[in-house]
């Protein structure tokens, strides 16, 4: 197996393995900027209005839980005196392990998504991790049992944006979304909160690269009830499969066990609604608010 996991392996965690120490290049930035900006006299609020992210993103870069991106060290850069030099040294900073804020049972899955030439999700609890709006993966991630941290909050939304960035960084991998319809009408937050899940849903879906159908609930029961998938193809040809658990995921390598799970993944993909009907249904939910 890649990566040193066999097939079948549990891979669980103790608390203190979640949460890995941010890069050091990563905290070093983030704390000039954040001198940089109090010496320029912005509040954090004054500042991520400025520079066009929230509040919660301007905190964790300065924190260096989360990689600042190109449009943030630019807009940075030209308010803080536009020397070049946040520009300049935001090429030299790394996530290091690149797995910070990943839960320690994800991170091998994480690694291989990276590398992976397709990715296949099938989920019926929760929007997926990389189709989420930033409020929809705070809400989840506040109501975790043990409580977070503020700091440990702030790295697992971090993590989850910055997966997301696959899908329009790789726009050559296919990227196949299934899920179903109760998730989408599960309410969070306030209606704007709503509104914003809705679009991000349909902003991260709409490239060619990417496909999403809506499992409505007259299709009835269907080959996939066990739970949650992921199957995704490595660039040497080989499938791989994950399924998650409460504390726990299961990476799966056994070829016959991932064969048969892909064919469960393709017979819900004849039952669910087309790309074109999906898209439809979430624009009316989301007119429906």
């Amino acid at each position: 197996m890649t990566g040193g996991v066999d097939a079948g392996d549990e891979l669980t965690a103790c608390e203190g393995e979640r949460e890995p120490d941010p890069s050091d290049s990563l905290r070093t930035w983030g704390a000039v900027t954040q001198a940089l900006r109090e010496h320029a006299g912005y509040s954090r609020t004054e500042f991520a209005d400025l520079v066009r992210f929230s509040k919660h993103t301007v905190e964790s870069v300065e924190l260096g839980r989360r990689m600042p991106d190109e449009s943030f060290v630019a807009r940075a850069d030209e308010l803080l005196g536009n020397t070049g030099a946040l520009r300049k040294s935001a090429r030299y900073v790394t996530r290091g392990r690149g797995d910070v804020g990943l839960a320690a049972w994800f991170r091998e899955w994480a690694r291989l998504e990276r590398m992976a030439v397709s990715l296949c999700t099938y989920e019926c609890r929760l929007v997926p991790g990389l189709l989420q709006s930033e409020a929809y993966a705070r809400a989840l991630f506040e109501n975790r049992i043990p409580l977070l941290t503020d700091e440990q909050l702030e790295a697992q939304v971090a993590a989850r944006l910055e997966r997301q960035k696959m899908l329009y960084e790789r726009p050559h991998v296919p990227f196949s979304f299934i899920v179903e319809e109760h998730v989408f009408r599960r309410p969070f937050g306030d209606v704007e909160q709503m509104r914003d899940m809705y679009d991000r849903v349909l902003t991260l879906s709409a490239p060619r690269n990417v496909t999403l159908q809506i499992v409505p609930p007259d299709a009835g029961l269907h080959a996939c009830m066990d739970g949650p998938i992921q199957i995704l193809e490595t660039p040497e040809g080989r499938r791989l499969a994950y399924a998650e658990g409460q504390e726990n995921g299961r990476l799966i390598s056994d070829p016959k066990e991932v064969s048969l799970l892909h064919q469960r993944y393709d017979t819900l993909r004849s039952q669910a609604l087309n790309p074109k009907d999906s898209r439809a249904l979430l624009e009316r939910l989301r007119g429906e608010l």
